[in-house]
């Protein structure tokens, strides 16, 4: 397939090739398909990216190491806590540092909090590209709250830069505790009604059950991570398995797909592995409140951040997966080489697999049940 053809109709055999965005509103982003069709039957679909990149990686290289924090909120800037935690914590194993009790605790609940924001936008958006538009807005409705608490903590509702090197920049604010427990249980009941809306909705179901399947050693294969990788079946989250920060002092479950309404690794696995992270995600923010440690926000750091020469490789357990970093210091107040790994990013590797024999109208379930945000791929 050339790229540089956009458009190409053989009025014959009735194939045509299409873009499909980069401006779709189903692409979630600026990206696009090359969707080689024959009718309605697609014959393959190409992820055409780029639009998006703004060399953040580079930028990373060219600013101080407490300088570059904030950009870090603009690779995934559904869910940006993880994008600024796991950069911290390179730096920080570069550093030598021992974060604070407190503050780990602190970031975990932040992160979870996130984690629900990130995935009522996910399962939100896909309700409303399947064709149900109603879910949405119950969705945003309770990911507002998210942000005003979110907001109360930090003073910003999407890009955070909330995490410090060492620890993060704010204690909790007199009276957020109880605002978060009020709404904890709230959500947990919500969740229940969300179900009765949409997830078990009989046209959902047949909508997404046996759509784009995955299979567990194909995700492996091609690098899926995160809910993508565990609606597979593959039981393997790093909070758990690679335990960092304040997690290993939390109890929760790790959803992995079933095949409840068809086959393992479909459309829907990836769906309801998600609803079911926020409830685990709402289990880890209550146990956090009651434990939370007394001490420090923050550890002591040279105002000059100037680590030793050397490499650094950090991994957290983002809402779209696995979000790694590698950091190399020569020594000076900027990193020599700084590398971000992302959900998004491999996650488009398996599209082109996946697409032949799927309608075009399941390529829209294939993308939304994927969760790709297009910064994290373009960076």
């Amino acid at each position: 397939m050339e790229k540089l053809i956009l458009r190409r109709v053989d009025h014959a055999g009735e194939e045509m090739l299409l873009n499909f965005g980069p401006q779709h509103p189903s692409t979630h982003g600026v990206i696009n398909f090359l969707v080689d069709t024959d009718g309605e039957v697609m014959k393959k679909a190409i992820p055409d990216i780029g639009y998006l990149h703004r060399a953040l990686e580079k930028i990373g290289e060219s600013t101080g190491y407490p300088g570059f924090m904030p950009y870090t909120d603009r690779i995934d800037y559904v869910a940006a806590m993880f994008a600024n935690e796991g950069y911290a914590i390179a730096v920080e194993r570069l550093l030598k540092v021992e974060v604070p009790p407190r503050a780990q605790w602190l970031r975990a609940i932040a992160c979870e909090l996130c984690r629900i924001a990130s995935h009522l936008v996910s399962t939100g958006t896909m309700a409303s590209d399947i064709g149900a538009t109603t879910p949405l807005v119950h969705a945003l409705r309770e990911r507002e709250t998210v942000n005003d608490l979110i907001e109360a903590l930090c003073g910003a509702r999407l890009t955070y830069n909330y995490l410090r090197i060492g620890g993060v920049a704010f204690d909790l604010p007199e009276g957020w505790r109880d605002r978060v427990l009020k709404f904890l249980d709230h959500f947990d009941t919500m969740l229940v009604e969300w179900d009765r809306l949409i997830t078990f909705n009989t046209i959902y179901i047949r909508r997404l059950a046996n759509v784009a399947v995955i299979g567990k050693e194909q995700a492996i294969d091609y690098g899926l991570v995160g809910p993508n990788l565990r609606g597979s079946g593959m039981d393997w989250d790093v909070r758990r398995d690679v335990p960092y920060g304040a997690y290993p002092n939390f109890k929760f479950e790790v959803p992995i797909g079933r095949g409840k309404y068809g086959t393992v690794g479909d459309a829907f696995d990836r769906y309801y592995v998600r609803v079911l992270e926020m409830m685990e995600s709402s289990k880890i923010v209550r146990q956090a409140l009651e434990s939370l440690p007394e001490g420090e926000i923050v550890a002591k750091v040279p105002r000059k951040v100037k680590p030793e020469a050397g490499e650094a490789f950090s991994r957290v357990e983002s809402a779209r997966g696995e979000m790694a970093y590698y950091v190399v210091s020569d020594g000076t107040e900027k990193a020599y080489r700084v590398r971000a790994r992302t959900g998004s990013f491999t996650a488009m590797g398996i599209i082109e697999d996946i697409s032949p024999g799927l309608m075009v109208a399941d390529l829209v379930a294939l993308i939304a049940s994927i969760d790709v945000v297009a910064p994290e791929i373009d960076r």
